[in-house]
C-alpha cells in the first residue's frame, strides 16, 4: 500500500506541475503569441525561453502522470490504461513540436538583429508559418490528445472508484468539452486563445486540480485497491486451476 500512496502523490504533483507550465507558459509567451512582427522586434527573448521551460516542465509531467499512475489504474482496466499513457505521450510530443516551432523563431529573430542587410518582410512570413505551426500543435496537443487522455482516465477512475465518481464525472464533462471544443476551433468556430475557448476549458482545468488534491492528500481509495488485489487473486485461482 505504501507504493500504491506514494503512486498517488507523485502523480498529483505532476498533475499541479502540469497546470503551472501550461499557465506560465501561455502567458510568457503573451508578445510573441499575439505579435505577429515579433520576429523583428527587438528587445530581449527571456520571456520566451522561460515560457520554452515551463512546456518542457508541461511536457515531462504529463508523462509523469501517466506513468505514475499506471501500475495502479492497469489493475482495473490495462487497455484504458495503456490508452491513457499513450495518449499522454502523444500529447507531450506534439507539445514538444510547439516549442521548438517557437525557439526557431527566436533564433531567427536573433539573426536578423545581426544581419541589417536581411530581407526582413521574408522573415516575418517565416515567422507567422512557425506560430502557425505552434497553433496547430496547441489544438492537437493540449485539446485533442488531453481530451483524449482526460476521458479515458476519467473512465477508469469512474468504473473503478478509485477516487469519488463525482470527481471522475468532472473529468468525463471536461475532457468531452474539450475535444468537441478542439473540433469547433478547426473548423473555425471561434478562436482558441478566446474567452469562450477559456471558459470551455475551465471543467478540464478543474479536474486536474482537484484531482491532484485529491491524490495528495487522500490517494486512491483503498476499498478499490482492495477490490482489485481481490480480483486478480481469484483471476489467479481460477487460471491455475484450470492448467
Amino acid at each position: 500500500m505504501k507504493a500504491t500512496r506514494r503512486a498517488a502523490v507523485v502523480a498529483g504533483v505532476f498533475f499541479l506541475l502540469t497546470e503551472i507550465g501550461a499557465i506560465a507558459g501561455m502567458i510568457l509567451y503573451g508578445p510573441l503569441l499575439t505579435g505577429t512582427d515579433y520576429i523583428v522586434s527587438t528587445g530581449t527573448d527571456t520571456n520566451v525561453l522561460l515560457g520554452a521551460l515551463f512546456e518542457v516542465i508541461l511536457a515531462i509531467s504529463n508523462v509523469g502522470t501517466a506513468v505514475a499512475v499506471y501500475p495502479v489504474v492497469r489493475r482495473h482496466n490495462e487497455s484504458f490504461a495503456l490508452g491513457y499513457l499513450s495518449a499522454r505521450l502523444l500529447e507531450a510530443a506534439v507539445i514538444v513540436v510547439g516549442i521548438i516551432s517557437l525557439l526557431t523563431v527566436v533564433t531567427l529573430k536573433q539573426d536578423l538583429a545581426g544581419t541589417p542587410d536581411a530581407d526582413a518582410a521574408t522573415f516575418v512570413t517565416v515567422g507567422r508559418s512557425l506560430l502557425a505551426i505552434h497553433e496547430w500543435t496547441f489544438l492537437f496537443g493540449p485539446n485533442f490528445a488531453l481530451g483524449t487522455a482526460t476521458l479515458l482516465l476519467a473512465t477508469l477512475m469512474f468504473t473503478s472508484r478509485l477516487v469519488p465518481r463525482t470527481l471522475a464525472v468532472l473529468g468525463l464533462v471536461g475532457g468531452a468539452l474539450v475535444s468537441v471544443s478542439a473540433i469547433a476551433v478547426m473548423f473555425g468556430a471561434y478562436e482558441q486563445l478566446s474567452t469562450f475557448g477559456f471558459l470551455v476549458a475551465l471543467p478540464v482545468f478543474a479536474w486536474e486540480v482537484f484531482l491532484a488534491i485529491w491524490l495528495i492528500l487522500k490517494g486512491f481509495s483503498p476499498s478499490a485497491l482492495a477490490g482489485s488485489i481481490a480480483r486478480r487473486a481469484g483471476t489467479a485461482v481460477v487460471a491455475g486451476v484450470s492448467r
